[in-house]
């Protein structure tokens, strides 16, 4: 495949991804807005404290095995391999199925135990529990690697669509029958549900489902078969939950210095910013599969103005990003959440600006995963959550939930900046054409 074909190939796939997450985008603000004007303020960051630690929960415990199915499983089928390709996947699944075992006991004990620094009285524990569960057992890292494998980014789209649009199906009959925090945790709950039926169902389509369903269960074998498959999904997890401590922290650091009013400001601040800023998550998903199929054949000059390419289109989106926010950040906040959530314009600027740096160097981590730099990426990873975390702390004492956003920005800054060093000293010292070899 050529340097050409493999860069239509990277915008066909993020083309879906894109289409299929502008409806996320634009319907998770409909939905969000439909919560905080029936919620309120203090009640809306109570929904998001409870939301925010589920989601929080599931990450700590989850490995994101896709990027397993996608490196190992290209392998695979590069040497005609269907029975290892199956293993692999079978393997990814039982781990995510342990993983969800761990959580499930993990939110039990926290809800039913600590439920007043989440504001919850005791009507609401059940359901803010049942919640945190489905959350868990609904983690679909595995189908979306085998349609992102099999280059099905159009069904993985639909799949991904699920989700907020039965969250808006949700959130408006929550208005109308059960205008309450409880009806709005059910109606999230049902919503992920949906799209775990769906992300499965239309896996099944590759012809996968079938195979690991019947191929013989061997995790020794499929470790055999995947030379450091577990230090992959060690640095993996280590780097999602890194990646989860830079964006839930915040939220829920803000709710336990600040108070659930704080919380339910900066959260949606924060969805805004993420609305706003997502094309770089998308740039990651729809460049893995090629990054990783050109890696072995790529010459060095060639994979490097690739690498420029994707740089230079990230910083002019970050650049749209910002102007976008500066111009019209204040109206959208009270445009979705009401005059009440506009005094999160502060925070949303420094929250879109770290989404912005994010978004110029999304092209480091899935390149050093690719090269096998994973462990590199975790150290960097951990190293700017670390100060992030360490400004944090200083600073929700003494300026409250703009601390928190100073804090993320701060973060993303030293992310970027050390990823883009190790991926330079790799390029420098020992050369992209290694991965060839």
């Amino acid at each position: 495949m050529t340097a050409r074909s493999r860069l239509r190939a990277v915008l066909a796939n993020l083309g879906w991804l894109l289409a299929s997450n502008a409806l996320m985008a634009v319907l998770s603000l409909v939905y969000i807005g439909m919560a905080t004007r029936t919620l309120g303020l203090a009640d809306f960051g109570r929904f998001a404290l409870i939301t925010g630690t589920a989601q929080t929960l599931a990450m700590l415990v989850s490995f994101e095995t896709w990027k397993v199915v996608v490196q190992y499983g290209l392998d695979h089928e590069a040497a005609g391999d269907n029975a290892a390709t199956w293993r692999l996947e079978q393997a990814a699944a039982l781990i995510e199925v342990c993983s969800a075992g761990l959580g499930i006991a993990l939110v039990i004990v926290l809800f039913s135990l600590w439920p007043a620094p989440f504001g919850m009285d005791a009507a609401v524990v059940p359901y803010a529990i049942g919640c945190a569960v489905v959350q868990l057992i609904t983690l679909r890292s595995t189908p979306t690697g085998i349609l992102r494998m099999r280059d099905r980014f159009r069904l993985a789209a639909l799949a991904d669509s699920v989700q907020p649009i039965g969250r808006l199906v949700g959130a408006t009959l929550a208005q109308w029958l059960w205008p309450e925090l409880a009806g709005f945790l059910l109606a999230w709950a049902i919503a992920e549900l949906l799209t775990l039926a769906a992300t499965w169902a239309l896996a099944a389509q590759t012809g996968d489902v079938r195979g690991l369903l019947r191929v013989r269960h061997g995790w020794r074998q499929a470790r055999a078969e995947n030379p450091g498959i577990g230090r992959v999904l060690i640095s993996t997890n280590g780097q999602s939950t890194l990646g989860l401590a830079a964006r839930q922290a915040p939220l829920l650091l803000v709710g336990g210095f600040v108070g659930a009013e704080a919380a339910g400001a900066f959260r949606l601040a924060a969805q805004l910013a993420n609305a706003l800023s997502k094309i770089s998550i998308l740039l990651t998903r729809a460049a893995f599969p090629e990054i990783v199929r050109s890696i072995r054949t790529a010459s060095r000059a060639h994979f490097r103005a690739g690498v420029l390419r994707v740089g230079l289109a990230g910083l002019l989106a970050a650049g749209a990003v910002m102007a976008l926010v500066a111009l019209a950040g204040r109206n959208l906040l009270m445009a979705v959440g009401g005059h009440a959530f506009g005094a999160g314009y502060v925070y949303l600027l420094w929250l879109a600006g770290a989404g912005a740096i994010e978004l110029a160097a999304a092209a480091f981590e899935p390149i050093l995963l690719s090269v096998h730099r994973a462990l590199s990426a975790t150290v960097a990873r951990a190293a700017a959550v670390a100060l992030q975390l360490g400004l944090m702390l200083v600073l929700l004492p003494q300026i409250g939930a703009l601390g928190a956003s100073i804090s993320v920005f701060a973060g993303s800054v030293a992310a970027s900046v050390l990823l883009g060093a190790v991926l330079w000293h790799y390029a420098m010292h020992h050369g992209l054409d290694e991965a060839t070899a």
